[in-house]
């Protein structure tokens, strides 16, 4: 079918980004300084090259951030197994640092060009990828419309579009259905998005279910582990996972209200944004509490009631350490953080009511006594303490959340399924040219 012409909205923002390149170039300069782009791999931001091409067909896959990009492994081994090679892109330096570590040999990373037309081009000129895979909702126009033209099929896989980004798609449906068109097929997560998606002008469009659910654990230094093992002893602890401005107070509250009902109480709290690590301390000091920070090589010895894990890429590691978790991102407006790895590391879940990022987790969740919400420190506190006083029920808890989980597996295995026959025509391709 003949995807429809670009709107005026879309040929106005295709020249802006024409005659705008060195605003956006001056962007990512202001970025650089900031600390949010790698300076050494800046050009990367810009379509240049920082790898050869590998030989024979090429996957692109793309995930903005930590998420995303983690939620594509298990598609990246898929298509390396099949004989392909794979370039992995993200938008974040905290993803690129994540996703360096748990590529598999097969596979290359960049960093993802900035949507400016000249930058695209001169990206898929070096790259020159057989097949585009993009993750959740990252749907940049030029990039859209620069596949197309060029005939390299446009997946969006783990589709999520939500009631929020839907409205606001739908002021404009010509634009969404001048885009979405031009993406060959979309898998959604759930049917709720896979229908927005439809209303919105995607032509193709069916249900995979959530690549996250399939995914591995995330890894931890088992030196690390056992130190840390070592130092905590048998005190009761606790994480704060993925926090967010406000609730590291909530958190620290919770821990001053149980000071006396759960004695040598431990707090680990591991930020969202590390770099926020100073932010919590004050907290924990604000409440009475004393308090550490991994990043400058403190311990949670015995005279410490708050451990702030303010790096990256470690919470395999504090997953491990304790059987209860609390996600961030829950009592703000942020809509929540993943529970799964958490739970398939044996934690029971605490949450508050902010969770419509993984909606539909959670009710599992919720409903199957694997994850229980709070609303404010109170609440926290008198939950933390039951479940830290009481292992049986807190086992309990992680049991029914790993059970929970299991219908929702399989998302890999029916995202490669649709992806078999662009698999056989990039072969198919790849025997005629050689």
């Amino acid at each position: 079918m003949k995807a429809p012409p670009l709107t005026i909205a879309l040929q106005a923002y295709r020249y802006g980004l024409y005659v705008g390149e060195p605003a956006v170039a001056g962007l990512l300069a202001w970025r650089s300084r900031k600390g949010k782009e790698d300076p050494g791999r800046l050009p990367e931001r810009r379509g240049l090259p920082g790898r050869a091409r590998p030989t024979g067909p090429l996957v692109w896959m793309h995930g903005a951030s930590v998420g995303e990009a983690l939620s594509l492994v298990g598609l990246i081994d898929g298509m390396i197994a099949r004989g392909f090679s794979v370039l992995v892109t993200t938008g974040t330096r905290s993803a690129a640092e994540l996703i360096g570590r748990r590529l598999p040999a097969g596979a290359v990373h960049q960093y993802m060009p900035l949507d400016a037309p000249r930058w695209i081009e001169r990206f898929l000129d070096h790259w020159q990828p057989d097949l585009s895979l993009v993750a959740e909702s990252e749907i940049w126009p030029n990039t859209v419309i620069a596949l197309h033209e060029r005939g390299i099929p446009l997946l969006l896989v783990n589709g999520r579009m939500s009631e929020r980004s839907f409205k606001g798609w739908a002021r404009s449906p010509r634009t969404a259905e001048a885009l979405l068109s031009r993406i060959a097929i979309c898998l959604a997560q759930t049917r709720d998005d896979a229908e927005r998606f439809a209303r919105l002008g995607a032509p193709r469009v069916s249900v995979a279910g959530n690549l996250k659910y399939d995914s591995a654990v995330p890894p931890a230094d088992g030196q690390q582990l056992a130190y840390l093992r070592d130092v905590i002893g048998h005190r009761p602890v606790w994480v704060a996972a993925s926090t967010h401005p406000g609730e590291d107070a909530v958190v620290a509250e919770a821990h001053a209200v149980l000071r006396a009902r759960v004695p040598n109480l431990l707090t680990i709290v591991v930020p969202r944004h590390p770099q926020r690590g100073e932010e919590v301390a004050a907290c924990a000091s604000a409440a009475g509490l004393r308090s550490t920070l991994r990043s400058r090589g403190g311990r949670p010895h015995g005279g410490i009631d708050l451990y702030v894990a303010d790096t990256l890429g470690e919470l395999g590691l504090f997953y491990r350490l304790a059987p209860l978790v609390f996600l961030g991102g829950s009592l703000s407006t942020r809509g929540g953080q993943n529970p799964i790895e958490p739970t398939r590391l044996d934690a029971a879940i605490l949450h508050g009511p902010n969770v419509q990022n993984f909606a539909q987790v959670y009710h599992a969740l919720d409903e199957a006594g694997g994850a229980l919400m709070v609303v404010d420190a109170a609440e926290l506190a008198a939950a933390v303490g039951d479940l830290l006083l009481d292992r049986s029920r807190s086992r309990g808890m992680a049991e029914a959340g790993n059970a929970a989980l299991q219908p929702f597996e399989g998302a890999v295995e029916r995202t490669l399924a649709v992806l078999d026959p662009f698999i056989a025509q990039m072969k198919l391709t790849a025997m005629t040219l050689s």
